[in-house]
C-alpha cells in the first residue's frame, strides 16, 4: 500500500535546497538531490514525498522528530555559546539562531489541520 504522507528527512537540519545551496557555495560542488531518503519516522521514501517545510509534513512521527531535532540544536548552540573560546558568534547572533530554531520547532508542533494534531 502506498504511503500518502509527506515526511521529513531524518537529517532534518541538513534537508532542503537551502542546505544544499550553502554546501555548493562553500565547496563549489553541486550535489544532486537524492532519489530516496530515510525519514524521521525511519522509513525510506522517494525524495519527492518529503518536505523541509514543517507545515507540509503530514507524518506525525516525522513532525515530532523535526520538533525534537530543532530543540536539541537550539540547546546545543546555547550551551556551546557559553563555553570559553567559542566566540564565533556574538551573543545577539546566538540568540537569533536559538530563536529561529525554537520557532522552527514550534512550527513542527503546530497543526495545519485536525489530522496533524500531535496531542
Amino acid at each position: 500500500m502506498d504511503d500518502p504522507h509527506i515526511h521529513g528527512e531524518r537529517k532534518v537540519l541538513q534537508a532542503g535546497a537551502d542546505y544544499r545551496n550553502a554546501v555548493a557555495s562553500t565547496l563549489g560542488l553541486v550535489a544532486d538531490a537524492p532519489t530516496v531518503v530515510t525519514t524521521g519516522c525511519g522509513v525510506e521514501v522517494p525524495y519527492a514525498m518529503t518536505s523541509a517545510r514543517p507545515e507540509s509534513v503530514t507524518c506525525l512521527a516525522c513532525r515530532e522528530h523535526g520538533h525534537r531535532e530543532h530543540l536539541a540544536m537550539a540547546g546545543q548552540i546555547e550551551q556551546l555559546s557559553r563555553m570559553p573560546g567559542t566566540a564565533m558568534l556574538t551573543a545577539e547572533e546566538t540568540a537569533e539562531a536559538v530563536r529561529w530554531l525554537q520557532d522552527r520547532a514550534a512550527r513542527y508542533r503546530s497543526s495545519g489541520g485536525p489530522e496533524d494534531q500531535l496531542g
